[in-house]
């Protein structure tokens, strides 16, 4: 039976290959459709008359795509590794997931230590042009030991909670993942799994979404989950249903155990898209060593791993990049020496060294994808066009600076500058 199995098994392995070439095959094409616009600098003076033949530099600053990482240890770290860890991060990322889970922030009723270090994290992402998120607002781990498992009783803290925490946050921090992993919390016994299994997945989750919407209405809101089954499906599909103000489909992807295939990843990727809803890729692991869950430690990255992960990262956020659907992408620690489990985990290495899936991604971001820097000329009608990725751009004409976003679509800016 075995010898019988074993052609087909090759097969199956075959076609997956070849579909994964041929993904990878189109993604730059579907870079170029989906991941860029036109855009057209019409020049004028203050009369509003057209400026022709003037020197136009176009310069891009930022992404719109999300590339990003956890930060959760930035400042507890001290001197040259604060400075080192700092440096790396702002160097690839524009977008920064920070910790808000229940029992660290809250360790005991009323006693809020996560706030002011939160605020200082993403004052220093502010500072930094660094798009942050708030990670999770309602999560059935990290259970505060003081609180009640009543359901009803928790229900009202939680409210309180979202609440407060969105409003506070509100200009700082103004993306969250709302609720985590709700498809599974019926397995939890405390107040969280309690309140969810009595409302349902879905109710309860629109009712956070309904709270956090209510505390800052302009915020992005993420329900975000690892359980890629039929009970995702269902939660998405019930919030769209019903006009929850869910704003993006949070998906993690921790592949401890092994990558996934490159046709998994897309199959994930048209699987959600289907909602209608943008995707974040919240919570990206490979690893840069043994594979598995908890080995004993030290659990070393290899010279083999590190090339291992590099090829897949290269081609894991190419693929990405390349489906429409994707908004964001966020490596979940950036080094080893903070990784989940204590795995081989980061793009960097305990001494903060950067591994080759580093330097791949930041080829790829800041290089590869990144529309470098020009100087145009005005025709006869005041205008110059260029074709850029999405994302923020820098406009000088002389001593006249302005910033404008390129967008999908139509993109007409209009700069007014000295005869």
């Amino acid at each position: 039976m075995q010898g019988n199995h074993s052609p087909i098994r090759k097969s199956i392995v075959m076609q997956q290959v070849e579909a994964a070439q041929a993904l990878l095959a189109g993604a730059s094409e579907r870079i170029e459709r989906y991941r860029k616009a036109e855009g057209t600098i019409q020049l004028v003076n203050a009369q509003g008359k057209p400026l022709r033949r003037r020197a136009v530099r176009v310069e891009f600053v930022r992404h719109a795509f999300l590339f990003g990482a956890n930060i959760f240890p930035l400042f507890d770290l001290e001197g040259e590794q604060h400075a080192r860890y700092a440096q790396r991060f702002r160097e690839l990322f524009n977008y920064a997931t920070l910790g808000f889970y229940w029992g660290a922030y809250e360790p005991e009723a009323g006693r809020e230590i996560g706030r002011e270090r939160q605020q200082r994290i993403a004052q220093w992402c502010q500072q930094h042009g660094i798009a942050t998120k708030g990670h999770p607002l309602i999560w059935h781990e990290v259970y505060p030991h003081w609180a009640p498992n009543e359901p009803e009783l928790v229900k009202s803290l939680l409210q309180a909670r979202v609440r407060a925490i969105v409003r506070t946050f509100r200009g700082l921090i103004d993306r969250w993942d709302v609720v985590n992993e709700a498809t599974v919390a019926q397995r939890f016994d405390n107040g969280i799994g309690r309140w969810i299994t009595r409302e349902g997945a879905a109710p309860a989750v629109a009712e956070a979404l309904q709270w956090a919407r209510a505390a800052n209405p302009r915020a992005i809101l993420l329900y975000n989950d690892y359980n890629l089954s039929p009970e995702f499906e269902r939660l998405v599909a019930a919030l769209v249903e019903h006009d929850a103000p869910l704003d993006a489909v949070g998906i993690q992807s921790h592949m401890h155990t092994g990558e996934w295939t490159l046709t998994r990843v897309w199959e994930v990727c048209e699987t959600y898209a289907r909602f209608g809803k943008p995707l974040h890729f919240t919570e990206v692991t490979v690893l840069s060593g043994q594979h598995g869950w908890q080995l004993p430690r030290p659990w070393r990255s290899t010279p083999e791993g590190e090339q291992r992960q590099a090829n897949y990262v290269q081609q894991l956020y190419t693929l990405l990049f390349s489906h429409p659907a994707v908004e964001a992408i966020t490596w979940w620690d950036l080094a080893d020496a903070h990784a989940w489990q204590g795995a081989p985990a980061g793009l960097l290495r305990d001494d903060f060294s950067p591994k080759p899936a580093y330097d791949r991604l930041r080829h790829l971001i800041r290089e590869q994808w990144w529309t470098p820097p020009q100087t145009l000329t005005t025709d006869a009608t005041g205008a110059a066009r260029f074709r850029g990725f999405l994302g923020t751009y820098r406009v000088t004409v002389g001593t006249t600076v302005q910033t404008f976003e390129l967008k999908r679509g139509r993109n007409l800016w209009l700069m007014r500058a000295p005869n």
